[in-house]
């Protein structure tokens, strides 16, 4: 233990006697742990601990739970709204050495892992089976953090997001206590659907020690294509009428022309016209990939569609997708030095085009920079708004379009999160599309965590 924290002190020693080096106090960790990429303040955790083990997370949150310490999980950080900023100090509990693949069935098509593996590492590791997991958020995030948040990401499309690919966890409570939510059966009608429940519960219910996931093969063929078109709406209406039409993408990326100028800035020998894009992805057998592009092609020519550029070698369709993932990182590429107020929706695909519409309607009469992408496959799409930090009345114009964007999403029957999650950033909106469910939701805090400890301010209040 190094540093000095600021409260808990008894806990911090009662923990130090048996984590050893595992536990810090010294404010460089600390602050690691005080952020994520969402445009929030930072608030430090009074220690961070390094578990290795479910024994040892159940341990600690024994102890947090007989001193009344909030808890956090953390993963890399790379959420987006707030959902690891130890809002109340407390323990911040890095999953990083909890990361060991320990089973892969490749007869059952299902891996067993902790949470601190990243899904870069169990791909790595899947390689040589013929076997991928396909969630893709675009951060090398950790699996844990990507149940917890139910991610989604370029690939949703077609294999899903957490919610259809996590088959079971094991989760400790707020007390200590250790569940297994399921087994590694592919379905189950016996009791209350637990796994699922965790899935997406942003560390409010209990911190995820295990998952078991599901795994696909890897497909005899893939091919990758980026095509531009004259406006986002025949982006849009192509996707839609190739969604209507049964077409399996296995990938489709909406990058309007804001975004496109910003990705050219950022990688100049990217040389693609500055105009709305999609970035596409199929997988199949040869014969399968070949009838999917050419159906696609006779949709796509309708609206204009041009500019085709394939990719069909690993290296090619790693750049590409390399390319999309930095998108964030590009859009800054519009601004140096300013910070992006990122937020996303999802919405019913026959609603796609009016959302967007209003989107890029409401992004120019706010006068603000705010490139625009989606997985738009499945509805869901994202902003990052540039601002300037230092210029208070620009951050207020920024976060008030991200609001409008919000409240267009419930207007046409869609959320105001698709992937994202809701943290703290969104917790606002939580009645206004749940309604009453919403103090459900809050019971079941309560009856899993009565003392209000496992992140507390995230997702829904409890007194």
């Amino acid at each position: 233990m190094d540093g000095q924290a600021s409260g808990h002190t008894a806990l911090i020693a009662e923990l130090s006697d048996w984590l050893g080096e595992r536990i810090s106090t010294g404010t460089s960790v600390r602050d690691l742990h005080a952020r994520d990429e969402a445009y929030a303040a930072p608030h430090l955790p009074d220690a961070v601990v390094f578990p290795e083990s479910t024994e040892e997370v159940s341990r600690i949150m024994a102890a947090c739970h007989a001193h009344r310490c909030p808890v956090v999980p953390f993963g890399i950080g790379s959420s987006l709204e707030g959902h690891v900023v130890p809002l109340q100090g407390g323990i911040s509990i890095d999953t990083s050495r909890m990361n060991r693949i320990l089973e892969v069935h490749e007869q059952d098509l299902d891996a067993v892992v902790q949470p601190g593996v990243t899904r870069k590492a169990l791909n790595e590791e899947l390689r040589a089976t013929g076997l991928m997991f396909t969630v893709d958020p675009g951060a090398n995030a950790t699996l844990g953090g990507m149940a917890a948040t139910r991610a989604s990401g370029t690939n949703a499309v077609r294999y899903g997001t957490m919610r259809e690919n996590v088959l079971a966890l094991e989760v400790v409570l707020a007390d200590g206590r250790v569940i297994e939510t399921g087994t590694r059966a592919r379905k189950s009608s016996a009791g209350y659907d637990l796994t699922h429940l965790f899935v997406g519960s942003e560390g409010t219910l209990g911190v995820i020690t295990k998952l078991t996931l599901r795994l696909f093969g890897q497909p005899e063929r893939i091919s990758a294509a980026t095509c531009d078109f004259p406006d986002i709406g025949a982006a849009v209406e192509t996707v839609i009428l190739a969604i209507q039409s049964g077409l399996p993408l296995a990938r489709v990326e909406l990058l309007d022309e804001v975004q496109m100028r910003g990705m050219n800035l950022y990688n100049p020998d990217l040389g693609l016209p500055e105009r709305p894009h999609l970035f596409l992805e199929f997988h199949g057998t040869e014969a399968g990939v070949e009838e999917q592009v050419q159906s696609f092609r006779d949709i796509a020519e309708e609206f204009g569609a041009a500019n085709y550029a394939w990719a069909t070698k690993t290296e090619d369709r790693t750049k590409l997708w390399e390319a999309r993932h930095n998108a964030y990182y590009a859009a800054q590429s519009l601004r140096p030095g300013a910070r992006g107020v990122v937020t996303d929706s999802c919405v019913p695909i026959s609603a796609l085009a009016e959302a967007i519409r209003r989107t890029k309607e409401m992004i120019a009469e706010a006068g603000l920079v705010a490139p625009l992408v989606g997985h738009v496959g499945d509805g869901n799409f994202h902003l990052s708004i540039l601002v300037d930090p230092e210029d208070a009345d620009e951050v207020a114009k920024a976060k008030a379009l991200a609001s409008k964007v919000s409240h267009v999403a419930l207007d046409l029957g869609g959320t105001v999160t698709g992937e994202h999650g809701i943290g703290s950033g969104k917790m606002a909106y939580m009645r206004d599309e749940h309604g009453d469910a919403v103090d459900v939701m809050a019971d079941i805090k309560r009856a899993l965590d009565p003392l209000n400890l496992m992140n507390p301010g995230k997702v829904v209040e409890i007194d």
